[in-house]
This record gives C-alpha cells, structure tokens and sequence, in this order.
C-alpha cells in the first residue's frame, strides 16, 4: 500500500528537470535570503540594537560573533537533516528545513533590543541564531541531490548549479531590502523598526518555496535505494558516511575554503570594511554586492556549462589560483575609496565565487553513493562552511585591528585560495561518474586509492539489485 502510494504520489508530482531545478533554486533562495539577511543586520543593524558598545568594531565583532554561532550549528543539521535525508528522503527533508529558517527568522523580526530587556534580547537573537544555522545545515545538500539524482548526467554541473544561484540571490534579496529600508527612511526610524520589515518578508517567500518543493517529486535514485534497503540490513547513514568517506568529506571541504572565505569577504565583510574602516557610505557597499551578485547570478550556469564540456578540476584551480591573486587586488581597489574600483574589487570577488558554485553541487554529488549521498555532502559543505566561512568576518576585524592594513586580511584569503588548490590538485576528476554505482569501483572516489572497506560495504548494492564483493585493498 505504502509503496503504491508513493508511486502515485511521484506521478502527480513534477520531475522534469527545469521544473526540478527551480523547485530547489526557490528554496535556497529564500533559506539564504533569510540567512544573509542576518548576516548583512549583522554589520548594519545589530552592533548597536543588540551589541552596544563604546567602539564600534568591537560592537560590529560581538555581532559577527552570533553570526558565526549560525555556522557552528550547521555541521549538527548536517548531521541530523542528513541522516533524514538519506533515511526519509530529500523532498520531506528540505520542506521541514525550509520551515524551520523560515519561522527562525519571522521571529528575529519581534526580538526585543537590548535597551528593552538588556542581555536577554542577545541571548534570544542567538537562539535563533541556532535553529537558522541548524536548518541550512541540511537545505544545500539536499536541493544539490534533488536536482542531480533526477538528472541527465551529461549537464549534470549545469542543474546542479541552479540551487547554488540561492546564495547570490539570496544575498541580493537581502541586500537590496535593507538598501531599499534605509533609503527610503531615516537612520534612526531605520535601526528602531525598519530593518525588522525585511525579517517580516521571508514569511510571505516561505509558503511560496515551501508550496514549490511540495510540488515536485522524491528522486529515483533515491526511492531504488529505499526499494534495496528493504531486502537487506541498512546502516546508519551518518555513520557509513563518516566511516567509509572521511577522505572525500575532507577532499570536498578543502576544495571550498577559497570560495567560502572568499564569498563572505567580497559580499559581507566588505561593507563592514568600507563604512567603519574608510568612512563611506553605507549605500556605496551595499550597491556593490548587489551589482556583484547579479554577476554572480548571471555568470554560474556559463561555469557550469564549462564544467560539463572540460570538468570539474579545471574550474576549481583556476578559481583557486584567481583567488590567491585577487585577495590582495581587491583591498588595494577598495584603498582608493573610488566607487567605479570598488565595484570592480566586488564584481569580480563574486565571479571567482561563481566559479567554484558552478563545480561544487556536482563535484560533491559525485563523491558518494545514494545510501550515504545526503549525510556525506551535507557534511563536507557545513565543514567548509564552519572553518573558513564563519570564521572569516571575524578574522578579518582582528587582522585588520593587529595590522593596521587590509593586505593582512588578503593574506589570509590568499591561504584559503592555497588550500583550496592543493585541494583541487589532488582531487581526481568526477566528470563521467555514473551516480547510481558510485561506490563500487575505484574510478568514482575521486581520491587515488581503493575505497575504504566500510565505503564499499555501504554501497555494496548496485541499484540493479546486483550484490559487489567488498574490494579486499587496504587503502594506503
């Protein structure tokens, strides 16, 4: 019964691939609109509604600070949202993510300001902070998996980048909504209600994501899987996935230290830098991101389509050496406090992050198999995310406050970038995996050694049915 309820429901679900994709693009865009939009509160707004202090820096600090505990939560919603994900399914998974960001951020919208309640008001933007961080733990993987387990393997990088257009156009969403906030009313109307109307907004953009992803359909690679687990003893997800691709779930995050450190410079740190660091105007950084992002936009599906015709290695050293020299361009075009360099610095910050997205979602796809696909990208993304990402606006105010000088700061993007190649270097090419038989052959692991014992276990049933012996080869 079950099983014939499911088939029916898959019929009257969609599973076309465009409509697939904008499912997955409208959901993280609406979990990173409500994410960024946190983040860019976060040098704006929060450093004197929550985090008063007599410096602004260090206010500015203390709210990056919250914005960071976001990612610490992540790798547990990886963990958690992944285990579901590979155990429920992708589909029930990504609509209980999107509302839990959702009502998170609605709320942020009613917190009370430290002048009203004192320390309780930071202590409740933190919790919220939590289940944010905890619900996009799990939203990325599985919009990257709903795309690319329904898909035509020979553009899989190009459907596969739709859900990584959420970022930027979450980020330009949030962006322009505080632009538009501040524009249109004074500085003190805005820091006492204003900046609460964008929080407002993402109710209305969850119930139109939340009634996207109810219209599509589960993957079929992953209902084979559930079909397989049936007939035999299946492992805990989490743990196969830890056990049997620790080096890919490394190899992955490695590979995405230079875009994520990267991408919350170029779009975050930067408007913290040009108004409290150079003393410009708050609408000369915010207008650069958005001008950044929609290159960002417009540029990662031609990485992508790049990525599908010469593969996936290529695009990530050539970001990662674009990476180590751009870091100490863009603080010495910003220096000029001229607005035509600024964006410049921006726009082409975002590029290079446009194409490390265009490689990512298949990249990581490619590395497990369907049994552990969810547990094992969630993980490798929120690792990257927590080590390079969350940690960079808040280096970056500490270098700059040791330094005296942006350079320090493009130092320490340029050795994120380093990481990100060597990474990329030793990464095989993943270009002509067959998704459903990852895991059974020493050609799809993307690292040059046998796979792990506990890897080959895991996925030891093609989704023919066929069982694989277990490879006897110790890896080195």
């Amino acid at each position: 019964m079950a099983t014939a309820t499911t088939k029916s429901s898959s019929r009257r679900s969609h599973t076309s691939l465009p409509v697939i994709a904008g499912s997955s693009l409208a959901g993280t865009a609406v979990e990173w609109y409500d994410f960024f939009l946190y983040g860019t509160a976060a040098a704006l707004v929060f450093n004197e509604v929550f985090f008063p202090a007599d410096d602004p820096l260090v206010g500015t600090m203390l709210a990056f600070a919250t914005y960071a505990v976001g990612f610490i939560a992540r790798p547990l919603g990886a963990a958690v949202l992944g285990h579901y994900g590979d155990v429920k399914g992708r589909r029930a998974t990504l609509i209980a993510s999107l509302m839990l960001m959702g009502v998170s951020t609605f709320l942020i919208a009613f917190l009370p300001s430290y002048a009203a309640i004192g320390v309780g008001a930071p202590l409740l933007l933190v919790f919220l902070r939590l289940v944010q961080g905890f619900a996009l733990g799990g939203e990325w993987g599985g919009a990257v998996l709903l795309v690319s387990e329904h898909g035509d393997s020979t553009r899989r990088a190009f459907w596969s980048s739709w859900p990584n257009l959420g970022p930027p156009l979450g980020n330009l969403m949030a962006a322009g909504a505080l632009a538009i906030l501040s524009g249109v009313m004074s500085e003190e109307a805005f820091l006492s209600w204003g900046w609460r109307i964008a929080f407002a907004l993402s109710a209305v953009m969850v119930i139109v994501g939340l009634v996207l992803r109810l219209y599509v359909a589960e993957t079929p690679l992953f209902e084979k899987s559930q079909q397989k687990a049936k007939s035999e003893t299946r492992r805990m997800p989490l743990g196969a996935a830890v056990r049997g691709y620790w080096r890919q779930i490394l190899l992955a995050a490695f590979t995405r230290f230079g875009e994520n450190a990267g991408f919350y410079i170029f779009s975050l740190f930067v408007i913290t830098y040009l108004t409290q660091i150079l003393d410009l105007d708050r609408s000369t950084g915010l207008n650069a991101v958005m001008i950044g992002m929609v290159v960002a936009l417009v540029t990662i599906p031609l990485f992508a389509i790049l990525a599908d015709r010469i593969g996936r290695r290529p695009i990530y050293i050539s970001a990662s050496l674009a990476t180590i020299v751009w870091a100490f361009v863009f603080f010495g075009l910003l220096d000029t406090k001229n607005t035509l360099a600024i964006i410049v610095a921006v726009s082409v910050g975002l590029l290079i992050f446009a194409a490390y997205s265009a490689v990512i979602g298949a990249f990581f796809s490619e590395l497990f198999p369907t049994e552990v696909r969810y547990s094992g990208v969630s993980l490798a993304y929120n690792l990257a995310s927590v080590l390079a990402g969350s940690l960079a606006p808040i280096i970056a105010i500490a270098l700059y406050n040791w330094f005296d000088t942006g350079y320090a700061i493009g130092a320490y993007l340029a050795v994120m970038g380093v990481i990100s190649l060597i990474a990329a270097i030793i990464a095989r090419e993943t270009q002509s995996v067959d998704l459903a038989t990852v895991g059974t052959t020493r050609d799809d692991a993307g690292l040059d050694h046998e796979p792990d014992e506990d890897r080959t276990a895991a996925a030891e049933t093609t989704t023919t049915g066929t069982k694989q012996q277990p490879s006897t080869a110790v890896a080195p």
